[in-house]
């Protein structure tokens, strides 16, 4: 799998059916691997914020998550190997789901959200993904974690035979967790999700196919979430952006 860096960002050149089968062959092998999908917001924060950066290097399969990721790529590669379109993070969730469904030796744990939205994952994948293992769910507490909340939740892990973790704590919180307790992690896949959790639960909606197509999933998240969100996407896409053009620069001198 071919590793193209977007401002210093490792990203892997790859579609969903690769970053899926990387995925399995990974879980099967009883590894313990990191799996982000970074949008702007992650790229722009990992050249930033230093200890987000530290984290991101601990990441061992980096898929470009948002189309202006894909564009940078592309300007980089050579004909006949320039990708069609993003790997998603939620839609490499379904994909994933999908590929596991109905076979043995693949089993999920879904880790964050409220207990209602974990309810209502494990309903619509069990309608969705007939034959999918939903190993275990569990809703953390809020705030900084204790060592004994670090054990109960590897031991949940660990005694649910899952392989794949999925981590919906929000950014960057999943990303620092994923990272700095890596090594003492029970072995699987973990994959730091963001917002899928409440994406698929239904309880927020996602950007029409052809605004997310255009690279403008972040306008519509903005209006639906105008407080929450303008300051994020305006400061690092802004941060984005810049990053970009000071690289070109410097490769040009």
């Amino acid at each position: 799998m071919r590793i193209q860096h977007v401002i210093g960002l490792p990203l892997a050149c790859t579609d969903y059916a690769g970053a899926v089968a990387w995925v399995l062959e990974k879980a099967a092998a009883g590894e313990v691997v990191a799996v982000e999908a970074a949008n702007t917001h992650v790229a722009a924060l990992a050249r930033s914020d230093a200890a987000f950066g530290e984290s991101m290097r601990q990441f061992d399969l980096i898929v470009p998550d948002g189309m202006p990721l894909v564009w940078s790529l592309n300007a980089a590669l050579p004909e006949g190997e320039k990708l069609k379109d993003r790997v998603y993070g939620p839609t490499l969730m379904l994909e994933t789901l999908k590929a596991t469904a109905g076979r043995s030796g693949f089993r999920h744990f879904l880790l964050g959200g409220k207990e209602s939205t974990l309810e209502k994952l494990e309903r619509n994948f069990a309608e969705r993904f007939p034959g999918v293992a939903i190993a275990g769910t569990y809703s953390p507490p809020f705030g900084e974690w204790s060592a004994e909340e670090f054990d109960k939740i590897c031991g949940l892990i660990r005694d649910s035979g899952a392989n794949l973790v999925w981590v919906g704590l929000g950014c960057p919180k999943q990303e620092h967790w994923i990272a700095r307790h890596k090594d003492r992690l029970p072995p699987g896949v973990y994959f730091g999700i963001g917002a899928a959790f409440a994406f698929h639960a239904g309880e927020v909606s996602q950007a029409p196919a052809i605004l997310q197509s255009f690279g403008l999933e972040w306008a519509y998240r903005i209006a639906a979430e105008p407080r929450r969100l303008f300051r994020r996407y305006f400061a690092y896409n802004s941060l984005f952006i810049w990053y970009s053009l000071l690289d070109r620069m410097k490769d040009r001198s």
